[in-house]
C-alpha cells in the first residue's frame, strides 16, 4: 500500500514523512490518554467496568515482569513494557475502523502498525533500551562471555542476536498486521456484505496476540540482559 508522503527540507536534504501512519498513530496516542484519565479520574475500592480492565491489564503484566526479573526490576521495567503493550494494542484496533471510507489523493488511513518505519523504531527502542540495562547491569560481559572456546561461541551468537531480535521484532508485527488488512480489504472488495465479518473478528483476536507476542518478547529480552547468569 502507498503512503501519504509530505516531503520537508531537512539540513539541505529532501526528508519525508508518511503522514497517514503520524495522523493513525497520534490518534492513538490520544486515544490511550483519554482512556487512562478516564480510567483514573474517579478511583475507588469498588471498580468501575474500566478501572477494573485497567487494574487487570496491569495486574497481568506485574505477574509476567514479576516472576521473570524479580520484584525490584520489575518496577524498574514495568512502565516501558506497559505502553508498549497497550499502543501497539490501541495502533492494532484502530486499524480496525473503516478508514477506507475516507479518500485521500494518495494513500490512505490503516494501522501505523502496517507501516514498516513504525514497528522498526518500535524494535530499536526496545534494543536500545535492554543492551543500554545489559552494559550497566554487567559490563564489558554482556557482551563477551569468556575466552574459551564456548565463551567464543556463545558470544558469536548473542552478538547475533542482538542484530536478528529488532528484525524479528518489527517484521513479524508490520507482516502480520499488513497482511491481515490487505485479506479484510480483499474480502470487502469482493463480496462488500456479511462474508468479510468473520475476518474481521479474526483481525480483532490478531491485534491483541501481536500486542502480546511483541511485548513478551520485549520483556524477556530485557530479563535475559539484566539477569547476572
Amino acid at each position: 500500500m502507498e503512503h501519504w508522503i509530505v516531503n520537508f527540507n531537512c539540513f539541505g536534504k529532501v526528508c519525508g514523512l508518511n503522514m497517514d501512519t503520524l495522523i493513525t498513530m497520534w490518534l492513538s496516542m490520544a486515544l490511550l490518554i483519554l482512556t487512562a484519565f478516564l480510567a483514573t479520574r474517579n478511583l475507588s475500592v469498588v471498580p468501575n467496568k474500566l478501572q477494573y480492565v485497567s487494574e487487570s491489564i496491569i495486574k497481568y503484566f506485574v505477574n509476567i515482569t514479576k516472576s521473570s526479573m524479580g520484584e525490584v526490576e520489575s518496577k524498574r521495567h514495568l512502565p516501558l513494557i506497559l505502553t508498549l503493550f497497550m499502543f501497539i494494542l490501541t495502533a492494532n484496533l484502530v486499524g480496525q475502523l473503516p478508514w477506507h471510507l475516507i479518500h485521500l489523493k494518495t494513500g490512505e488511513l490503516a494501522s501505523p502498525n502496517n507501516d514498516i518505519n513504525m514497528t522498526a523504531a518500535m524494535a530499536i527502542v526496545v534494543s536500545l533500551y535492554y543492551i543500554w540495562y545489559g552494559v550497566k547491569k554487567k559490563g564489558f560481559h554482556f557482551f563477551v562471555h569468556g575466552f574459551s572456546i564456548d565463551g567464543i561461541i556463545i558470544t558469536l551468537v548473542d552478538t547475533l542476536e542482538l542484530f536478528v531480535r529488532p528484525f524479528s521484532l518489527a517484521l513479524r508485527l508490520f507482516a502480520n498486521i499488513f497482511a491481515g488488512e490487505v485479506l479484510v480489504f480483499t474480502m470487502v472488495g469482493i463480496f462488500a456484505y456479511f462474508a468479510p465479518l468473520p475476518f474481521m473478528l479474526f483481525e480483532l483476536f490478531v491485534a491483541l496476540i501481536q500486542a502480546l507476542v511483541f511485548t513478551l518478547l520485549s520483556t524477556t529480552y530485557i530479563s535475559m540482559a539484566i539477569k547476572e547468569e
